[in-house]
């Protein structure tokens, strides 16, 4: 991509910026593109190489990223003091770039799963402990801390007992867009193979009551699943007796299981970006969409979400659409958002957040454009809403909020057995039960996080290994994860906290 003596990277021949590789002093001729940088850039922002008039589309890779609030001479930063929004025309072209289907490898590509009885293919082996309400939340932790240190060390094939609390289920309404996609997201990790065993927990007397979460999700009590209410049970106590108990009883089981070769068709990849900067559309975004790639053509599934965040850039996706009925439901929800936001006091261009800034980006359009590079280039086969099961095999967006942990949240509820979350400003997410690989958009972030990040996509800008042979290693990485290998994030036991369902509607 670039050799260390270069001090900017160009994406595309029509583009009028490019981003600087390295901090670049005021001054500093830029001899491949015949200018001088008026004022310092940092690594990763854009300098422009043309000179832009007020009002005119500033283009990074190849495509607008906004325009010009001011007249931009070559040299300069081009950053929010210089760059706005503003509103262009999209070609949806539907299923234009659609690619007839593909055969499957003649030898897939395997990983050691978990196979459940009825079928089901798992990354991991945990026990659930399942809040339907805030109210339980703390007997779920209570419940969940007796399994703590020691608790497990005679069952080394159970990777532990996980407390999933939220702050919601009550003083909503019982009916509605936010009802349903809580029971959805509740029903769906009831439902996660991750999920060897299961006890959920109500209080009695919430708005989401425990009936509504089994019927809802096809859900029905049985040796290694529970369901209970604390005002039934008589109080905290006797509550955490009951589940303890409960649990004890799952161990030994549980503790039965083998790993054994199964198609990688059997993964979903959950693919996120979280504290972006300038580089995730150069290294780590198109890199994971190669290994998307991977998987989609040995039968897996990659689900991208974030739709606030691939605004203005869904015209990309409507394109690898394998129907125009598929397309027009990335369309139907993007208007959703915009009257979304609108109804509540926002835009849709209130994204980048700060830190995303300070990393380089200046738009949601330039953001978008780097983050739907994750998504790789085969056909957009399904749109689903929010924590709805992904059933279709192939590259599927879900409809998710941007913010990291509620988005990710839809898709383990969505079936998401792995995930690969890509930072530049470096998060530290994990999500329990699903393992999350973490992959840095830069080496010097690498370098500073090395014990959170699991792989360093920087090297793809420091020249030593293209974005192909990079997507390949990542996708490796994930069938070694998905073996039982741990994520950077698991061994600091990430993931508790991070369980966070989309909260619609007033709260009453």
């Amino acid at each position: 991509m670039s050799t260390q003596s270069q001090l900017i990277i160009r994406l595309n021949p029509s583009d009028n910026v490019v981003v600087a590789r390295v901090d670049i002093p005021a001054g500093t001729e830029i001899p491949e593109e015949k200018i001088s940088c008026r004022a310092g850039i940092n690594f990763g922002h854009k300098v422009a190489v043309a000179a832009i008039k007020a009002g005119q589309a500033v283009k990074k890779y190849g495509q607008i990223i906004g325009f010009a609030s001011q007249d931009i001479q070559p040299g300069e930063h081009v950053h929010s003091h210089n760059l706005s929004m503003g509103d262009f025309d999209r070609d949806y072209a539907f299923c234009a770039d659609a690619a007839p289907a593909t055969e499957a490898p003649a030898e897939p590509v395997t990983f050691d799963g978990i196979v459940r009885s009825d079928g089901r293919v798992a990354t991991r082996n945990y026990i659930g402990v399942i809040s339907s309400v805030n109210c339980s939340a703390s007997v779920c932790r209570f419940i969940a801390d007796a399994f703590r240190g020691e608790a497990l060390r005679e069952f080394s094939n159970i990777d532990g007992v996980v407390p999933i609390t939220h702050g919601t289920g009550c003083g909503m309404a019982g009916q509605g867009e936010g009802f349903e996609y809580l029971l959805n997201t509740i029903g769906g990790y009831a439902r996660h193979p991750n999920f060897g065993g299961v006890l959920l927990i109500g209080l009695g007397c919430e708005v989401l009551q425990i009936d509504s979460v089994l019927k809802g999700g096809n859900l029905a009590e049985g040796k290694l699943f529970h369901a209970m209410t604390i005002q039934d049970l008589g109080g905290i106590r006797s509550s955490v007796d009951k589940g303890t108990a409960l649990i004890r009883e799952m161990l030994p089981e549980l503790n039965r299981v083998q790993r054994q070769p199964v198609p990688a068709d059997q993964l979903i990849l959950g693919l996120q970006c979280g504290g972006s900067d300038g580089y995730s559309g150069i290294t780590a975004n198109p890199a994971l969409g190669v290994a998307s790639d991977l998987l989609v053509k040995n039968g897996g599934t990659a689900v991208l979400g974030e739709t606030p965040e691939v605004y203005g850039a869904e015209h990309l996706l409507t394109r690898r659409a394998v129907s125009r009925d598929v397309g027009e439901k990335l369309i139907e929800r993007i208007q959703w958002w915009e009257k979304y936001t609108a109804d509540h006091g926002g835009a849709m261009d209130n994204n980048p957040s700060p830190g995303n800034k300070a990393g380089g980006l200046t738009t949601i359009l330039e953001k978008s454009l780097g983050a739907v590079a994750k998504g790789g280039s085969t056909n957009m086969v399904d749109v689903v809403e929010y924590a709805q099961p992904v059933t279709a095999r192939g590259f599927v967006f879900m409809d998710t909020p941007g913010h990291d942990p509620v988005s990710l949240t839809g898709m383990v509820a969505g079936g998401a057995n792995i995930i690969c979350f890509t930072t530049g400003r470096g998060s530290v997410y994990g999500c329990r039960p699903v393992p999350s690989i973490k992959l840095a958009t830069n080496t010097a972030m690498y370098d500073r996080m090395q014990d959170d990040m699991d792989i360093n996509c920087g090297v793809a800008l420091d020249g030593d290994v293209s974005v192909k042979d990079l997507g390949e290693q990542i996708f490796k990485e994930i069938l070694d994860v998905a073996s039982g290998r741990r994520s950077k994030s698991e061994t600091f036991l990430m993931g508790d906290n991070e369980f966070i369902p989309w909260q619609l509607g007033a709260v009453m």
